[in-house]
């Protein structure tokens, strides 16, 4: 696999980009979530380290566990960083510590645009060679992890991972999907079947929370991909490389005392034991579904 050249942050006012408002008026009212530069616009928060990866300050128990987050805004190993790939700026996740990139917006009634493609890292403990690159665009998130001791924060998450990128995972929330139980699979599960029964989904104790996308349209490892989401009202879309792989309706929240609708929230992408680049983050306000998704 060829693994892309990267310049340092201190170049990358060499390489050119676009402000939002360019983009915008160049492409027909799409703008720029991520303004190529910096991480205005951003949060970070990383979870506890794998106590095979040495961050100084925090607290460890006898065996070496840490017991404590790294936090927010903190990064003391460069999770996130911006590099430039194939001459243009990208964010570069290295996987190291698991967490989240968080978007101070939030996004109700759009159609989001993203792409990506894998690096040559990973780490523990998904540094083994049949594990597959994983990462996550996490969109409708109405929780912070960190506030609930939580790995991930509640949302919906449209699946980046090798093998399985438009996969659902429905993180302490649910949400329905046609689908059907598929036996033959190595490890049954539930397929998207635009004829199956509505189903619902909820990643709580006992229940995965997943739904496996259909068809794959995922690009060899090392090209980028083009991840696009549609989300308006109770509908979503998830669509990678111009394919519908699944459509899903009628988000929930539960962490109240009775479930509520939601269907806005910021956007997250994560790092999760994988090197991964992003780029071309940008979104359009909509009030309906696009014709080409319908």
């Amino acid at each position: 696999m060829k693994i892309p050249s990267l310049l340092p942050i201190s170049l990358l006012a060499l390489v050119p980009s676009l402000t939002s408002a360019q983009e915008s008026s160049n492409n027909q009212g799409w703008v720029s979530l991520w303004n190529g530069k910096d991480f205005s616009g951003w949060s970070t928060w990383l979870n506890k380290p794998h106590r095979d990866t040495t961050v100084r300050g925090l607290t460890r128990d006898a065996e070496g566990r840490y017991l404590e987050d790294v936090g927010i805004d903190c990064d003391p190993l460069r999770v996130f960083e911006i590099v430039s790939v194939d001459g243009a700026p990208a964010i570069r996740i290295s996987g190291e510590i698991f967490g989240e990139l968080r978007s101070e917006e939030s996004l109700e009634n759009y159609h989001l645009s993203l792409q990506f493609k894998w690096g040559g890292k990973k780490w523990p403990p998904r540094e083994k060679p049949e594990t597959p690159r994983d990462s996550g665009l996490l969109y409708h998130a109405h929780s912070k992890a960190e506030d609930e001791s939580r790995n991930w924060s509640r949302s919906i998450e449209l699946q980046i991972q090798q093998g399985d990128c438009g996969d659902l995972y429905s993180i302490g929330s649910a949400i329905s999907v046609r689908a059907r139980f598929d036996k033959s699979l190595k490890s049954p599960a539930y397929v998207y079947d635009p004829k199956g029964t509505w189903t619902f989904f909820s990643q709580i104790p006992g229940q995965s929370g997943r739904c496996i996308k259909s068809p794959d349209a995922e690009n060899p490892t090392g090209e980028w991909n083009t991840i696009e989401l549609v989300c308006v009202g109770p509908e979503a879309i998830h669509i990678v490389n111009g394919q519908v792989v699944m459509r899903l309706h009628g988000p929930f929240r539960i962490d109240g005392a009775t479930p509520r609708p939601v269907t806005s929230g910021p956007i997250i992408l994560q790092s999760e034991g994988a090197e991964i680049f992003y780029r071309n983050i940008r979104y359009r306000p909509i009030q309906s579904i696009p014709a080409a998704y319908r």
